[in-house]
């Protein structure tokens, strides 16, 4: 027999760490190749974790809720086999120590002493009942932070979980302002009192549900977005019957050449990253002072969670694909966002955000930018409306099929003028659409 260590695979360029949301298998069962045997949350998506061979399981090192680093064993797998060599397992549930650069952050080395030093045991769990990590305890631990200061801490991860970043910017803050610890107990509990929001009344016919850990991490996202950015809105009404004729000519012939079907979101897509190339300024991020004007036009495209949330995957170098890549693209997303099947690169890197506030039927919306883009357009519901229709023989009534787009945009640094000109460029690209072309 051998042994098989099962590690946290690598999830992307920004992707530390994942919790362990739930495991699928349990010691002693059986495992087949490339089937799930855990379930984990990153801070941008859930996802699972094959296994990369066949056999038993017959060692797990973490339990459900525990914090683990990118690389770290997270199970071992018996498999048939002639080599008993065995790869050194953690005798904690912390990552194993890595080599540093020769240049080590002060943060790296508060979580290198975390896993290294064993201070003052912290417990699992508070008397309030909030859950620690073993890595949140361990630095706890070495930086000397109390329980009680520890229930101070407003997690942001799952059902309020202390992350690492939570009380890494605990200490940092500590540090740099040591007066603010000083404080008398009393006192301090009534400032925390005084920051608490006011209760809200719950009679015996209500309901309490429980945030999602998407939902939190979504709340928190728009609530900074808002803090951060200047918001303000332009609308634009675009008139896109040539649009709407021309796709219900070709979808039939599309889906049987492609073997995809041609909504209106691709072709809407492609229009949107062609005006993103006429005005690069909008496709730029802001850092302090300095404009980071993007290279790559990375269309993000919200997509409806089968629990109600949203997430944002995104097409790389949309503005590259002509309308079948584009269509391909938007379909893949799509579909395997309603599976919880992404990727966290896939949900990465971003530059400009859409969402399509008319699939649930508004005609418009005043969408919240999705940090750190600048802006981000909402597409309302098409809907046939009488308009008035210019020709050389004078201007008549006409029914035609019309939509309003909804630009947000931050004011910091896009003003009016590009604003507006942004969708007013979308505008006459959509309705030049010529109806003799092909897909």
């Amino acid at each position: 027999m051998a042994r098989f260590e099962l590690k946290l695979p690598k999830m992307g360029e920004s992707v530390a760490e994942a919790t362990i949301t739930s495991w699928l298998k349990e010691v002693g069962d059986t495992v087949e190749l490339d089937e799930a045997i855990v379930e984990i949350a990153t801070d941008k998506v859930d996802s699972e974790v094959p296994s990369e061979v066949e056999g038993t399981v017959i060692e797990i090192l973490y339990e459900k809720d525990d914090v683990v680093a990118v690389g770290a064993t997270i199970a071992v797998i018996e498999t048939e086999g002639d080599n008993e060599e065995v790869v050194a397992t953690p005798t904690t549930k912390e990552a194993p120590k890595q080599s540093a650069p020769k240049e080590v952050s002060e943060v790296e080395k508060t979580i290198e002493k975390a896993t290294e030093i064993v201070a003052t045991p912290v417990t699992k769990t508070s008397d309030s009942g909030k859950f620690y990590s073993p890595l949140v305890r361990n630095i706890a631990q070495t930086e000397n932070v109390s329980m009680e200061e520890l229930e101070t801490i407003a997690g942001s991860g799952k059902d309020g979980r202390v992350t690492k970043e939570d009380i890494l910017s605990f200490i940092e803050n500590r540090s740099a302002a040591p007066e603010k610890f000083s404080v008398p107990k009393q006192e301090a509990k009534v400032e925390k009192e005084a920051q608490k929001a006011a209760p809200v009344s719950v009679n015996g016919g209500d309901e309490i549900i429980e945030m999602s850990r998407m939902g939190k991490l979504i709340a928190k996202h728009m609530v900074d977005s808002v803090q951060t950015s200047a918001h303000v809105q332009s609308f634009i009404e675009i008139d896109v019957t040539n649009i709407v004729k021309w796709r219900e000519k070709v979808k039939d012939a599309f889906l049987k050449r492609e073997g995809e079907k041609l909504t209106f979101t691709p072709i809407l897509m492609q229009a949107i990253a062609s005006t993103i190339k006429k005005y690069p300024l909008i496709n730029i991020a802001l850092d302090g002072d300095s404009i980071i004007k993007k290279k790559n036009i990375n269309l993000g495209m919200a997509a409806a969670l089968p629990d109600g949330n949203l997430i944002v995957p995104v097409i790389k170098n949309a503005d590259q694909l002509n309308l079948v890549g584009m269509t391909k693209a938007v379909n893949d997303l799509a579909n395997r966002a309603r599976k919880n099947a992404l990727k966290p690169d896939e949900i990465q890197g971003g530059t400009y955000t859409v969402t399509n506030v008319g699939s649930f039927g508004s005609v418009m919306g005043t969408p919240i930018i999705n940090q750190p883009q600048v802006a981000i357009l909402a597409l309302g519901a098409i809907r046939k409306v009488p308009s008035v229709i210019e020709t050389p023989d004078g201007d008549f009534i006409g029914i035609r099929q019309k939509m309003f787009v909804s630009h947000s945009y931050d004011h910091r640094v896009v003003n009016g003028a590009l604003g507006g000109m942004f969708i007013k460029t979308l505008k006459e690209i959509l309705e030049s659409w010529d109806l003799s072309q092909d897909f």
